[in-house]
Formats: C-alpha cells, sequence, structure tokens
C-alpha cells in the first residue's frame, strides 16, 4: 500500500513540475540548440542518479536494497532507450557551443561508431535491469557491462572540461 501511495504522490508531484515548466519551455524556443543540449545533459543527470545507486550497491556503499535495485535499474533501462534524436542536433558541439555541452564534434561525424555505443548502453541497461532485483551477486554480474558502455562513450566522445 506505501509503494502505491508513493507512486500517486511522485506522479501528482511530477504532474505539477511540468506543468511549472510549461512556459519556460516555451520560452526557451529562440535557442532550440541550447534548449536541447539543456535536455540531453538532464538525460545524463538521470542516468548517473539511477546508475549511480546501482554502482553504490555494487561497491557495497549503500545497503543492498532488492527493491530499490530493482527500481533503478528499470529506470535506468526506460530512460537509456527513450528516443533522445532531438536533442543531439547538428551544431551542438563543443566547438560551437563552448562552456554549454562536452560533446565532441565526431559524434555527427560519418564514420561515428556513437550508435554502436548507445546499442551497448541499452543492452547493458537491459541487462541489470533483468536481475537487479535478484540479489547483489546478480547485480554486481552485470552492472559492470553498464559503466563500461558508459566509459566507452566517454572516452571517444566527450570533453573531458566544457
Amino acid at each position: 500500500m506505501k509503494a502505491i501511495v508513493r507512486a500517486w504522490v511522485l506522479a501528482v508531484s511530477l504532474s505539477g513540475v511540468a506543468l511549472a515548466l510549461i512556459p519556460q519551455v516555451h520560452a526557451a524556443d529562440d535557442d532550440p540548440i541550447g534548449k536541447a543540449i539543456k535536455a540531453r545533459r538532464g538525460g545524463f543527470q538521470l542516468y548517473s542518479f539511477y546508475a549511480g545507486h546501482l554502482f553504490g550497491m555494487a561497491k557495497g556503499d549503500i545497503e543492498y536494497d532488492a527493491e530499490l535495485a530493482s527500481t533503478m535499474a528499470n529506470n535506468l533501462n526506460t530512460v537509456v532507450n527513450l528516443n533522445n534524436g532531438a536533442m543531439w542536433p547538428a551544431d551542438s558541439d563543443n566547438t560551437k557551443r563552448k562552456g554549454k555541452t562536452r560533446a565532441k564534434p565526431n559524434i555527427w561525424a560519418a564514420d561515428s561508431k556513437i550508435g554502436e555505443k548507445s546499442k551497448a548502453l541499452k543492452t547493458a541497461a537491459a541487462d541489470v535491469a533483468a536481475v537487479a532485483g535478484d540479489g547483489l551477486d546478480a547485480l554486481k554480474s552485470k552492472i559492470g557491462a553498464v559503466g563500461k558502455s558508459c566509459k566507452g562513450c566517454h572516452d571517444d566522445y566527450r570533453a573531458k572540461e566544457f
């Protein structure tokens, strides 16, 4: 029952936040590239939040909780599978938008492997979501692939500094 109440409160709260942001979203339309960069950075914050809990549990920094692990892994799997193509318009790289993004221009290159990197993250997130609630050992067996997929993209496509 508590879980249902929490879910309902969260849904109502998020609806209120969404409604409050509508005027701000329209105000940002005069800079669609800036808006896209903000949106994708927000997406990465979600990745970090959900994966961070899972990494913390795997390392022993956060006490393992099957329900929380399952929730975090399922949420991670959901957000990595959103179609975020509109968040990656041309000219939204760190050379064109200094100080706003760490996305390197090679993401948009013809020989870019970004699609493969994204697929690896999606696979890793699905794999960890399938087992995260099955015990700490099960979580540990799959969470490393999430970290590896994140690193694979960061190494090639993310600048160290803004």
